[in-house]
Parts: structure tokens; C-alpha cells; sequence
């Protein structure tokens, strides 16, 4: 079993907020492929980073999270390279981990 988490920025490079509507659409997708999905938008999450020494980068994201039996790899990365092209950014992070159910 793997959990899969995608980090959705809320806002473009410019600042502007991106429309709620590829939200709703990316959940909806999401659920009806793996029947399911557990969404954290209500206090958006804030990611630091530090593109050079001088300078710390942030974004407000939303997760996603769904859980799958198989992990397949191709059709994440193809996910993955469509979420980057929709959100206009340089990089989507995409991540599994496996899990045990207890």
C-alpha cells in the first residue's frame, strides 16, 4: 500500500490565486480513479526554501492524499507533468510512500 501526497500551489509566480474550479476538478478525478481522497485545504500549508543563499522562497499549498495498492510510477509521472503544465510551474511534487496498515 503507498500514500501518495500532491502539493498544489495556491497561487501562480506572479501571486494570483489559480481558480477553485482545478481544485474541485483534481479531487474529483482523483477520487474516481482510486475511490477516494483526503483533501487539507482548510489552513493552507506554507513551504520554505532557499534558492540561493540570500534568498528564501515560500508557497501556500494545498495536499491531496490518496491511498493505492500498486504504485504506477508512469501514470504518476504523466499526472505529475500535467499538473506542472496546468500550474505553470518549474516543479510539482509528487510523493509515495509505503505504507502498513495496522
Amino acid at each position: 500500500m503507498h500514500l501518495v501526497q500532491i502539493l498544489l500551489p495556491l497561487y501562480d509566480n506572479a501571486g494570483q490565486p489559480f481558480p477553485h474550479h482545478l481544485y474541485l476538478q483534481i479531487r474529483d478525478e482523483l477520487s474516481e480513479r482510486f475511490g477516494g481522497i483526503t483533501t487539507y485545504m482548510r489552513s493552507p500549508a506554507r513551504g520554505l526554501w532557499k534558492e540561493r543563499q540570500d534568498t528564501t522562497v515560500h508557497d501556500d499549498i494545498v495536499i491531496y492524499e490518496v491511498m493505492v495498492r500498486e504504485l504506477d510510477r508512469d501514470w504518476w509521472r504523466e499526472y505529475r507533468e500535467m499538473l506542472t503544465a496546468t500550474f505553470r510551474q518549474a516543479v510539482m511534487i509528487v510523493r509515495a510512500t509505503e505504507v502498513e496498515l495496522l
